[in-house]
């Protein structure tokens, strides 16, 4: 009896991830392809979506879709009327909604990778078992927790010793293009520090690495107690302690369902406040 190996399917959703994130106004914080799902931890990003021009925003379409006769006849040069001009502008700013849309970024990657699993296995019909869950990170330790939690899920499976062996995580390519010299996929969110101005995750990617060093020792089963002497920085700037902190990262999905931050600021998302504090979140997926 033979077993078919279905691992470079995990090579098929990993590229298919990076490469949306690179069309969409939706970057990648984390994600970890297993072998029969995957975890992604999503930032949208309207302030990119709004700074497309007209014509960008029908060429990422036109990447995803063919599109419509306007939409061709535009990319190709072709001069429009005034009315044909108010039709396609109307698309416009429907794509540009939907290019910073999760549900339509997860429908993208979801239906590509089942046309061609059910293509390889000569079959058709449903190939994904449901549809996606997804949780709002309302401030920096739902978003760190969860980023660790998904980065470290081939360690806590083990399937893997430490993250740069953690093969389809976010963590192990962006250790690949820190220690290669090599040029990141514009999909990933970038690690910006602590600044006024600048959007992305609000910490060192020094700073990171560290922390899902020092939260992967402590919960591997043959290291108990294996605590570094040197706590990384970002643990001390967000006070967290560490049973809470191993609590949160290897039984985030089970504590946790819609949306999660500190508790005052679930008190006010259940006012009522969710959409102003969703538009700044980090979603887990």
């Amino acid at each position: 009896m033979t077993a078919k190996s279905y691992e470079h399917r995990r090579d098929w959703l990993e590229l298919k991830l990076r490469r949306t994130a690179d069309i969409f106004a939706i970057k990648l914080c984390s994600y970890a392809v297993m072998s029969n799902h995957y975890h992604v931890v999503l930032h949208v990003r309207p302030d990119i979506a709004e700074a497309w021009s007209e014509r960008e925003v029908v060429e990422r379409w036109s990447n995803l879709f063919v599109g419509t006769l306007f939409s061709q006849r535009y990319l190709a040069g072709e001069p429009l009327s005034e009315q044909q001009w108010a039709v396609l502008r109307r698309d416009i700013k429907c794509w540009r909604n939907r290019l910073m849309d999760i549900s339509w970024f997860m429908r993208i990657v979801n239906e590509s990778i089942a046309r061609q699993a059910n293509k390889e296995d000569r079959c058709t019909g449903r190939f994904w078992e449901g549809r996606f869950k997804s949780q709002a990170l309302l401030d920096e330790r739902a978003l760190l927790s969860c980023m660790a939690y998904v980065d470290l899920n081939p360690i806590r499976a083990r399937m893997a010793n430490s993250p740069d062996e953690s093969d389809h995580t976010a963590i192990k390519y962006r250790i690949e293009v820190l220690t290669h010299d090599i040029s990141a996929c514009s999909g990933l969110e970038q690690f910006v520090g602590i600044t006024k101005h600048a959007i992305g995750i609000p910490y060192r990617l020094k700073d990171y690495l560290n922390l899902v060093d020092w939260t992967g020792r402590s919960i591997r089963h043959d290291k108990h107690g294996s605590i570094p002497d040197q706590i990384p920085p970002i643990l001390q700037r967000l006070d967290l302690d560490m049973a809470s902190w191993i609590i949160l990262t290897t039984e985030f999905e089970a504590r946790f369902q819609s949306w999660v931050g500190s508790a005052h600021i679930n008190r006010r998302v259940c006012r009522g406040n969710l959409a102003q504090a969703a538009s700044r979140s980090l979603t887990p997926v």
